[in-house]
């Protein structure tokens, strides 16, 4: 088991999430139960995850939600793509958080390795 505090990608999880969340504030309101929604659930079942695979038991089920949440960090790429690519955001503020999702991909990839 897992002090969830303690993990850093928890952590940067975190951090994607309230910068997300500070994103889509700023979207058009014709968004906000479409793109906007699909967002914000992406981006929080990641550290959502984490937390709920760093409660378990075994590191075989820590590791299943860890997975989870990557599926769930390349969903919310795809998502941040898409405002960029539909220009309903300036790009320069998406880059950043396309950056971050890419780092919690590879650092989850790196500790699903450390935890076998």
């Amino acid at each position: 088991m897992h002090k969830v505090e303690d993990l850093k990608i928890w952590q940067k999880a975190i951090q994607l999430a309230k910068t997300v969340y500070l994103l889509t504030a700023e979207l058009p309101l014709d968004e906000k139960y479409e793109l906007t929604s699909q967002i914000k659930r992406s981006a929080t079942s990641i550290s959502s995850n984490i937390a709920e695979g760093a409660g378990r038991n075994s590191q075989k089920e820590f590791k299943h939600f860890l997975n989870i949440a990557n599926g769930s960090s390349y969903e919310l790429y795809t998502q941040l793509i898409l405002l960029s690519e539909l220009n309903l955001t300036d790009k320069n503020k998406v880059q950043p958080i396309i950056e971050l999702c890419i780092e919690i991909q590879k650092m989850n990839y790196s500790f699903q390795k450390k935890i076998n």
